[in-house]
């Protein structure tokens, strides 16, 4: 039997068990609770979703997690004793929901919806002038999947995209640019600022006062990585400053955001409850089963998560 270990709730559970089992016929698949101690120390590999490390702990023979989520921050930083593998979920739906999202907000901005909404606020008829695509400069902080697909599909709508990685990369059309020097070069020439990098040490508050700073004045942001990598105060005070003109934020440092979080009546941001790419859950289960069916043919576990790096 293959089990899910996972803090959902019980209906949530039974729901992916359901899908998986279409996915896959030809397994058995349960609950953590359900499994004797003869299954748990059998069992070499598990479907994960936000996991009590203590659950994985009692597999003693476990090879690999198939995480259900993309992000796996949480789990690396519970597992740093982990002698196991960790795959992420890598679904092609995912990264083109993510450039969707991308998208949609930054024409949200690029076409001055936030101003235009303050004028009805207050019954004003004034047309702004408008700014083509090709001068628009927009950087893409994180070239992984998300962020590859993110930046084309801003290319083929005609703006000018900019990304920025750890490593080089190499995208046609897009400015390509790492390390702490690429970094500034990007946000000194972005005049929307995307963030889709992965939580780790490194990118924990990556965007804060200095950071933030070298924005150009009248630049706006979209967060849809982790709350995290962006320090609040920081944020609020760009804004009120007028450096930064609107900020659109999908996630936050703890979420569900608290009611009393003065970004709620903020006119320059844009609250979003975290939907920027929600997991497709038959599509996920497609990616699991495509994993696993890999693993049973050649052994060999699919590409994990580096625990150094954090993704």
């Amino acid at each position: 039997m293959i089990p899910l270990v996972s803090t959902l709730t019980e209906a949530e559970q039974q729901t992916w068990l359901a899908c998986l089992s279409e996915q896959m016929p030809e397994v058995s698949f349960g609950l953590f609770s359900e499994l004797n101690q003869v299954q748990k120390s059998s069992c070499e590999f598990a479907i994960v979703a936000n996991p009590d490390p203590n659950e994985l702990a009692d597999l003693p023979n476990l090879k690999w997690v198939q995480s259900l989520w993309a992000g796996v921050e949480r789990m690396v930083a519970g597992l740093t004793e982990a002698d196991f593998k960790i795959v992420r979920l890598v679904d092609p739906y995912l990264a083109d929901t993510m450039s969707e999202a991308v998208l949609a907000w930054t024409l949200f901005l690029h076409r001055d919806m936030p101003y235009y909404a303050q004028q009805q606020a207050q019954a004003t008829w004034q047309p702004k002038s408008m700014v083509r695509a090709s001068d628009r400069r927009v950087g893409v902080l994180g070239l992984g999947e998300l962020g590859k697909a993110s930046a084309l599909r801003l290319l083929q709508n005609g703006f000018s995209v900019s990304g920025w990685s750890r490593q080089p990369k190499q995208m046609s059309g897009v400015t390509c640019l790492h390390g702490e020097q690429g970094l500034q070069q990007l946000l000194e020439t972005s005049d929307i600022l995307i963030c889709l990098l992965p939580l780790t040490a490194a990118t924990q508050s990556l965007l804060n006062e200095q950071t933030l700073s070298l924005l150009p004045v009248g630049a706006s942001l979209i967060n849809f990585a982790r709350g995290a990598i962006l320090d609040d105060l920081a944020l609020k005070s760009k804004l009120d400053q007028g450096h930064l003109s609107h900020a659109v934020l999908d996630v936050f440092q703890e979420e569900p955001l608290v009611s009393d979080n003065d970004y709620w009546g903020r006119h320059n941001v844009t609250v979003l409850p975290h939907i920027s790419a929600p997991t497709h859950m038959l599509s996920a289960c497609q990616v699991v089963a495509k994993n696993f069916k890999y693993y049973r043919e050649t052994g060999q576990i699919p590409a994990a998560v580096d625990m150094a790096r954090g993704y």
